[in-house]
C-alpha cells in the first residue's frame, strides 16, 4: 500500500478542488418549492450565494402608535455575521436600513417585498428586492435576498409598559440569507 506524506495529501486535495472550480455551484440546501409562494424568487433567477446569518435583533419598549397608554416591543435593528455553510465569515447584515455587506467591500440595501410565517418563536421568512450594489464584488448584480430557515429573533416575552419604556432587549437569531441574480 502506497503512503502519501501529509503535504502531498494536502496538495492533491487542493488540486482536486481547483479542478472543480469551473463546475456550477451546488444546489441550494433549502427547497425553493417548499417555500410559501409569497417569498419565492421570480422565475429567471439563480442562486448566487448562500449564507447563514448568526446574530441578534434589538427591540425597544415604546409607546404604541395611535393607542394612548399602550406599549409594545418595537424592532430597532439586526446585527449578524454572514457565514458560509462551512462557517467562514463572508460579511455582515445590519440595519436599518437593511444592509448586506460582503467582506470584499460590496454591499446592498433592499426593500421588503413579502413575508411569510415561520415556525413559532421565529421571525418570518422574507423576500427582499435588492437595490444596486455600492461597489463591485460579491453583491454586484444581486436582485433578491431571501431570508429562510429562521430560528428565534422574535420580540421578547417580557412586559412592556410605561415603567419599561425605552428599555432595550437583544434577542439571538439565525437565518439563511440566499442571494439571487438574474439567470
Amino acid at each position: 500500500m502506497h503512503k502519501m506524506s501529509s503535504s502531498a495529501l494536502v496538495l492533491a486535495s487542493v488540486l482536486g478542488l481547483s479542478a472543480c472550480a469551473g463546475m456550477s455551484p451546488p444546489a441550494p440546501v433549502f427547497s425553493q418549492a417548499a417555500l410559501p409562494d409569497a417569498v419565492k424568487v421570480p422565475a429567471g433567477h439563480r442562486v448566487a450565494m448562500e449564507t447563514v446569518g448568526v446574530g441578534e435583533i434589538t427591540y425597544e419598549c415604546r409607546a404604541k402608535a395611535n393607542t394612548p397608554g399602550a406599549f409594545e416591543w418595537a424592532f430597532v435593528g439586526p446585527r449578524a455575521d454572514l457565514n458560509s455553510r462551512a462557517g467562514a465569515r463572508l460579511g455582515s447584515y445590519f440595519g436599518p436600513p437593511a444592509t448586506w455587506a460582503s467582506n470584499d467591500g460590496s454591499r446592498i440595501t433592499g426593500t421588503q417585498l413579502a413575508v411569510a410565517p415561520a415556525a413559532q418563536g421565529s421571525i418570518p421568512l422574507q423576500l427582499v428586492k435588492a437595490n444596486p450594489a455600492s461597489a463591485p464584488g460579491a453583491m454586484m448584480d444581486v436582485t433578491h435576498v431571501q431570508r429562510v430557515a429562521t430560528q428565534g429573533g422574535v420580540a421578547p416575552a417580557l412586559p412592556c409598559d410605561a415603567g419599561s419604556a425605552g428599555r432595550k432587549e437583544i434577542v439571538k437569531y439565525q437565518a439563511d440569507y440566499i442571494f439571487w441574480k438574474a439567470a
